[in-house]
């Protein structure tokens, strides 16, 4: 017996897994769509986004008030029957009575890093699309499968505590609403709503192609779960680490409150008080600092690996007498001078002379 069989309430879940959605779990699963006034749901034809569309449609026809809903498809244009694919989920969006629009990545594709880069530009053309349209929200297919996924994704990767909470039920990108509504449901339970409709639905080959890790950590998936890190498990993992971190960052926010030791202007350095930042607890120190750096830098949010570093050599510098301290990370730089801890704009990099 596994880990997971043991347990009668894991045990039930997976049980329950092939079973399609009922109309009576519907008002739950989108009561975040209320509140918004408008709400495009990104569907690419496959049974997730698919099963979305449907529940979403049916939630939507069964109330006499609630936002306007379309459908948005990326078509990313990697490979042959893309175009068709978007094509049957318009005709999906005809039959269940929503409006549709295809956007097509266009330009140059890259050679390598491809899935991250057409998540990128997914997510830019659907923001882009959703600001145009006067849309404050958007709708993602992602599933239970998908918050497990992206829990071992990222500890693989050594994220640290803001990322193993992975994805949110409710998050927000460029002032829109990114809405989860099926973060908690297994995908095999959608893959059955959308049979249950007698609605076709496509799979993109590269969910099983092994060069890409998550296609290798569908593979691991079964073993993982006879030991006990099923998906449920993985997924109430990433809660406790969203509970935890949202604890964290209130307390950075306090933190920030007391030792910053003047209004942050934009194109200022950020001051903190020296001796009460040291006094820290050390995760609300690494916070701080890289809320600071993040701020005034001009190269992207700074690495967590980096960050620790940083923070780990500006702790040793400070016990000197007196403290001295220059470093910079991520086009931001980080001193001591004074008793205070400054973050300033580095210095613009010089450019290498043309060598030609």
């Amino acid at each position: 017996m596994s880990a997971a069989d043991g347990d009668p309430a894991l045990r039930g879940a997976r049980e329950a897994r092939g079973a399609p959605v009922g109309d009576d779990e519907l008002e739950a699963l989108f009561a975040p769509f209320l509140g918004h006034a408008g709400i495009l749901i990104a569907v690419s034809g496959g049974p997730d986004s698919t099963a979305l569309a449907i529940l979403a449609a049916r939630w939507r026809r069964a109330r006499e008030h609630g936002p306007m809903l379309g459908l948005l498809t990326v078509d990313h244009a990697l490979r042959p029957g893309s175009a068709r694919e978007a094509e049957a989920v318009g005709a999906l969006a005809d039959a269940i009575g929503l409006s549709h629009r295809t956007l097509v990545w266009r330009g140059a594709k890259p050679t390598t890093g491809i899935q991250e880069a057409a998540r990128t530009a997914r997510y830019r053309l659907l923001i882009a699309e959703a600001k145009a349209r006067g849309a404050d929200a958007l709708a993602l297919g992602h599933t239970l499968d998908d918050q497990a996924e992206t829990v071992l994704f990222r500890l693989a990767r050594g994220s640290g505590l803001a990322g193993l909470a992975a994805m949110r039920p409710v998050s927000r990108r460029e002032g829109i609403a990114v809405l989860r509504p099926l973060l908690a449901v297994p995908k095999a339970r959608l893959v059955a709503t959308v049979r249950a409709a007698g609605v076709p639905f496509t799979e993109d080959p590269s969910n099983g192609d092994i060069r890409y890790a998550r296609a290798r950590l569908r593979v691991l998936a079964p073993l993982l779960a006879d030991e006990g890190l099923g998906a449920e498990r993985l997924a109430a993992f990433a809660r406790r680490m969203a509970r935890a971190d949202e604890a964290l960052e209130r307390a950075t926010d306090q933190a920030g409150a007391r030792l910053v030791l003047e209004p942050w202007r934009e194109g200022a350095p950020v001051r903190l008080g020296l001796a009460g930042f040291l006094e820290l607890p050390r995760e609300i120190a690494l916070r701080l600092l890289g809320r600071a750096v993040d701020r005034v830098g001009r190269e992207g949010p700074a690495e967590l690996a980096k960050l620790e570093a940083l923070l780990e050599r500006l702790c040793a510098a400070a016990r000197n007498e007196p403290p001295a301290f220059r470093r910079t990370l991520a086009g931001a730089m980080v001193t001591i001078r004074r008793r205070e801890l400054c973050v300033s704009p580095a210095p613009e990099r010089r450019k290498r002379p043309d060598s030609r």
